[in-house]
Formats: structure tokens, sequence, C-alpha cells
């Protein structure tokens, strides 16, 4: 299981068994990220009844917005420990785990341009790609090296996320939200070289915001937390409930204000609480996962099962939602960013990730694997090196 994104070099025999709960936070973060990315395509958020606009503008800021991605990187985080310690089980010195760890960067920074490019700008896949090829060695640093560089990549990661939120809300409070309904071009054509002058600048800032979320998740990995839930279920407990108060109560103004429920000329501190406090409900959420997985046991009902088959796709899904907001949205498709508002396309995210979850339990059910994440497999791994991954049947 390679970072967030479930990009891992197993055999179908490994597949079996995998660890079900950073599978399962796998699962419901795409749920997180379509409630996220979901207002920017289209151009009115007061269409449709206000109420129901105003109730999902308050929950998606109170859980989606700015903890999608605390609980991506942090999965991201865990998957590189998970990676590393395989690599040692198998033999292979760290120069090959390395050198194997640079590949797999060289080739999502690939895979995220093209994303990026052909689909929609919200790219997290290159921006994972260039936090790894730089910070390889910290993977195998001491924890106090982690948690050292954790609280010094938070305060300006903080700082960067408050400013995305503060000039948001204010284009938002003026009638004039920022989503990319407003600027998409006209045709394909257009559309594809619109965005290639700003995503190397775009890509390498946003590796910012990652690496705070991720070192928590490598140190987590080292601890087999998540591998091994039912060993930690205490520590879990403790963290899901600490993290998710400091979560509820540190982003709720936020929510409040977004909503128009509450004012205040503290713009800056509500935005820098709310992004803050992001991070710790993105590791209350990853702890909750492995708490339901001791609860689930190995007895998996199919609710459980299909939704683990989601995370074990996660690459391929995340891929998914672009193709279908382009589908939906775009004016060279079907063009449908004038007719919802807030509400509306919160629920279209929704419908898309339960049809993910439908999609991903039958490719379970046919024996195939994402086939993102067999073509990351196959371009990173080396047939010679210890412990490289076969090229394998294509289930």
């Amino acid at each position: 299981m390679f970072m967030g994104l479930a990009i891992n070099a197993r055999t179908p025999e490994d597949v079996a068994s995998r660890s079900l709960a950073p599978d399962l936070a796998r699962g419901f973060v795409l749920l997180l990220i379509a409630v996220a990315h979901a207002p920017a395509f289209v151009r009115r958020w007061d269409l449709g009844p206000a109420a129901l606009n105003t109730i999902a503008a308050l929950l998606r800021s109170l859980i989606a917005e700015n903890q999608a991605r605390a609980l991506f990187v942090f999965l991201f985080g865990y998957g590189l420990g998970q990676l590393a310690r395989r690599q040692q089980a198998r033999g292979s010195d760290w120069a090959s785990a390395r050198d194997l760890l640079r590949r797999r960067s060289l080739w999502l920074i690939v895979l995220g341009f093209a994303h990026a490019v052909l689909l929609v700008p919200f790219d997290i896949v290159a921006v994972y790609g260039l936090t790894l090829l730089v910070l390889t060695p910290l993977i195998q640093a001491p924890d106090s090296v982690l948690w050292r560089t954790t609280v010094l990549t938070l305060v300006p990661a903080t700082l960067l996320l408050s400013w995305q939120s503060v000039t948001a809300q204010t284009a938002a409070a003026m009638g004039t939200p920022m989503t990319l309904a407003q600027d998409m071009a006209p045709d394909y054509g257009a559309h594809v070289t619109a965005g290639l002058p700003f995503w190397p600048l775009k890509t390498a800032v946003s590796t910012l915001v990652v690496v705070p979320g991720m070192l928590p998740g490598i140190w987590a990995a080292r601890r087999r937390i998540l591998d091994e839930p039912e060993r930690h279920a205490p520590l879990l407990l403790r963290v899901t409930a600490l993290c998710m108060a400091v979560s509820v109560v540190g982003r709720l103004p936020m929510a409040l204000l977004v909503t128009g429920a509450w004012t205040t000329s503290m713009t800056w501190i509500v935005a820098g609480a709310h992004a803050l406090t992001g991070y710790a409900g993105g590791i209350g959420m990853a702890a909750a996962a492995g708490l339901v997985a001791i609860r689930v046991g190995r007895d998996h009902g199919r609710l459980t099962t299909a939704l683990a088959a989601l995370g074990q796709r996660s690459l391929t899904f995340y891929l998914f939602q672009s193709a279908v907001w382009v589908a939906l949205f775009y004016p060279f498709t079907l063009d449908l960013r004038d007719h919802m508002g807030f509400a509306a396309i919160c629920a279209v995210a929704i419908a898309i990730w339960v049809a993910s979850i439908l999609l991903a339990d039958g490719m379970r059910r046919a024996g195939y694997r994402g086939p993102a994440e067999v073509m990351v497999r196959r371009l990173s791994y080396r047939r010679s090196e210890p412990g490289s991954a076969p090229s394998g049947p294509r289930r």
C-alpha cells in the first residue's frame, strides 16, 4: 500500500492479507475528496433550496474541506512506512529501497502531470511524487527528526492554507465564489494548454501542506498501529476521541462563517484554526478506521468488503472522479455547471462515490485490480531486484 493511494506491489495472494483499516480509510477519504472538490465545478452556489445549500456548506466545511487532504496525506505517510518495512523484510538494503522510492516518485509526478493537464487541476498525485522525491531520506530518519520536521513545517503549511481560505471566503462573501467553472476553457485543446504554465509552481507549493500530515503517518506505520489495531486499541480510542474533538471545536467557527450564521473580523485566526485542526481531524479519522477494523474483525460484511475494495483501488478511482467531473461539467462535454447549486453538486459527489464503491466491488468479484495501481507497480519495480513485483496476471 503506497501512500494515501493504494499503489502497492503485491501479488494476488498478498492482496488477501492486506490490513483492513488503511483500506477502509482510503475508501472513505474518496468521499471527502469528492465533496471537497465538488463546488468548484458549478458557477453559482445559491441555486436550489437555500436551506439545503446552507446545510451542505456547513457539513462540507466541518468534515471535508482541509480535512480530506489531511487524512489522505496521513495515509500517504503510512503507506511509505509500510513499503519501507516490506522492502527490509524482503532483504533489500536501504540503497535499493531508496532507488525504488525515487523511481516511483518520478512516475507519480508523470502521472500527476497527465492528470492535472488532461483532466482537472486538483491533483495530489504529482504532489505526493515530488514530496517523496525530496524527502525520501526521512523515511528512515529517527522518530525525533520526524516530529521536529512536522512541527517546523506545520506553521508555514497552516499559513498557506489559511491564506487560501481567507481569499476564498472573501470572494464568496462578495457573491463571486472562486470556482473552476468561471474560467473553464471552451474546448478540450484550450483546456489542456491552459494549466501548463501554472502546474510546476502549484505542485511545488502544494508539497508544503503534505509534509505535516505525512510524517506522523510514517511514525504510525513503524509501530504497525493500523496493521495491528487490536494491539493498539486504547491508543486508537484516545486518539480518535481527542483529535476529533479538537477538529470539531477548531473547525466549527469557519463552518459557521461560511454559512453566514456568524460574522467576525478575526477571519485569519478562524481560517488558521480550521486548517490546523484539520490535520488533527485527519489523524482522528485514520484512528477511527482502526477501531472500525477491530469491531468488524475477520467477519467482513458486504459493505465493509466493498469499501475496502475501493480503498485497494484508490488511485484508480481518484482519477475516475476527475474523469466524471470533466464529463459532466466542462463546456466541451455536458456543461452542467449552470444547472446546480451547492447542495446539488455535493449530492453528485456522493453519487460518484457510491458508484465508485459498486464498480470497485465489481472489480474485486471479477478478480481485477485497479489499472492505475498495476501501471505504477510495473513501472516502478525491476524484476532483477530482490522482492520486486512480478508482472503477474491482470487479475
